[in-house]
């Protein structure tokens, strides 16, 4: 289960961009981190990628579904869920491992801010908390059924991890979950009845020879 420390790792680096932004005070250490104004949006490679600090109510890229109670016990469900499976197939190829950790780290990257962030920054009751998002990506101009979009939704750190988690499980689940067997050994042996040899090869070989010789 060492992957869980990418999960970690990705919780950890999502939740320092995220205070970072959001900005934060810790009154008995005298630390004050001012963070950005909501809405507000500072350049770092021209207009292409930019650092926007919104609240997202929903689920990843903005996507609304259900109330913030709803998402927010269906985060806490589906956490688990992958976490107990992840445990359950922990001598699986890695790379699926991975891909399972990385969406892990990103949901509960996200489940902090819904579940924490409403009571620690005296916004909204505990479950309530909203998403910090800060990644602001150019988009090529769409147009279609009425929709226009310029710009991709603003994202953050683990709605990132959760893609790229979901692509490699796309990329890599089939090549290694699909059983590589031979269809003869699947074929059920009735009680006291030898398995069939394999057909061809040294088998067949050998029984011509016998065949000959009686």
């Amino acid at each position: 289960m060492r992957v869980l420390y990418v999960t970690g790792l990705i919780v950890l680096c999502d939740q320092i961009a995220k205070l970072l932004v959001k900005g934060f005070e810790i009154h008995f250490l005298d630390v004050y981190v001012p963070g950005m104004a909501l809405g507000t949006s500072i350049p770092l490679l021209g207009d292409f990628l930019r650092l926007t600090f919104i609240e997202n109510p929903g689920m990843a890229f903005g996507i609304d579904l259900g109330g913030k109670l709803f998402l927010t016990i269906f985060s806490i469900i589906a956490s688990a869920g992958i976490f107990i499976y992840l445990y359950r197939i922990r001598q699986e190829a890695f790379v699926i491992r991975l891909a399972l950790a990385l969406i892990l780290g990103g949901a509960l990257g996200n489940l902090i801010d819904r579940v924490f962030y409403g009571v620690i920054f005296g916004e909204a009751p505990l479950f309530y908390g909203k998403v910090v998002d800060f990644i602001d990506v150019d988009f090529f101009n769409l147009e279609f059924l009425g929709i226009h979009a310029s710009r991709f939704p603003v994202f953050n750190f683990a709605d990132a991890s959760v893609t790229c988690g979901v692509v490699l499980l796309l990329l890599f689940h089939r090549r290694f979950t699909e059983p590589d067997r031979n269809p003869a050994a699947l074929t059920p042996v009735a009680a006291g009845q030898e398995p069939a040899p394999p057909s061809g090869g040294l088998a067949n070989s050998f029984g011509r020879s016998q065949d000959s010789n009686s």
